[in-house]
């Protein structure tokens, strides 16, 4: 069991640093209200941060 603990929580870093990297403070508040709103389940404060993330990620095609 502590081994998977520590791959997801390598896992979360991961992705923590590749968002931060690629999208800025902009991306990491996006990715902390969804998962503040997950854990808290909070239907609004997850949308609002899927829907930052999902701008983020959009913006260079438009």
């Amino acid at each position: 069991m502590p081994v998977l603990a520590l791959i997801a929580a390598v896992f979360v870093v991961g992705i923590e640093q590749t968002v931060q990297w690629k999208y800025g403070f902009a991306g990491i508040a996006g990715l902390l209200l969804l998962t503040i709103g997950i854990k808290a389940k909070s239907p609004a404060v997850s949308s609002v941060g899927a829907v930052m993330l999902a701008l983020l990620v959009t913006r260079p095609t438009l």
